[in-house]
């Protein structure tokens, strides 16, 4: 594709890096931008750039956060003994948005992928497992992808906290085998959060 313009093919290349982004996407969207009050794109940016040198991780749980301390950690009326893993802030933000979840989440990062080069040292694992044992944490809930790789990684935290006095769920099968959180719809993730089995019982099924 030919573009009459340098500086619109320098904002085409760098956009259509993101994902989901097409190179004839990012032409429309580079376009768009052209035609709006210059002072749009000036926020656009100054917003990206602030993104990126102030955003912080929690302390605690290690969800993006404004502070040290993320929101649901800092809130005292969530309950303390209840600790939901999930995968990373997508899944956060979908089980936030069913209004079902009033504990606590540890995000991992990622799951274990040895075919992909990540095992348990990439996430955060061991985080979890000192939250463990410094937290009043009473139940653990697996909320990862039906998933082999979110299988496999629920199984390992399993064994790795199974010294522990500790109540073992995983979110209901409503969520079907192969699909990620973030794509459920709320009504869907809401009972399954609501409704979830031990983790024992998962794994006989």
């Amino acid at each position: 594709m030919d573009f009459p313009s340098s500086l619109v093919q320098k904002a085409v290349d760098e956009i259509a890096q993101l994902p989901g982004i097409g190179r004839r996407s990012a032409l429309r969207l580079v376009l768009h931008l052209l035609r709006q009050p210059k002072d749009f794109s000036e926020r656009l940016s100054s917003a990206i750039a602030t993104l990126r040198q102030q955003i912080r991780y929690c302390n605690t749980c290690h969800n993006i956060s404004d502070a040290d301390e993320c929101s649901i950690c800092a809130n005292p009326l969530r309950n303390q003994n209840v600790l939901c893993v999930v995968e990373d802030v997508r899944d956060v933000m979908a089980i936030e948005a069913t209004g079902q979840f009033k504990g606590r989440y540890h995000v991992l990062g990622g799951k274990i992928a040895p075919m992909e080069g990540i095992g348990p040292q990439q996430l955060t694992i061991d985080a979890l497992v000192e939250r463990v044992e410094n937290e009043d944490v009473g139940e653990i809930i697996f909320a990862l992808g039906s998933t082999m790789e979110g299988d496999t990684t629920n199984y390992y935290i399993f064994k790795k906290l199974s010294k522990f006095t500790l109540t073992f769920s995983v979110i209901s099968r409503g969520i079907g085998v192969g699909d990620e959180l973030e794509y459920a719809d709320e009504l869907t993730l809401g009972r399954s959060i609501s409704q979830r089995i031990p983790f024992e019982v998962s794994m006989k099924s």
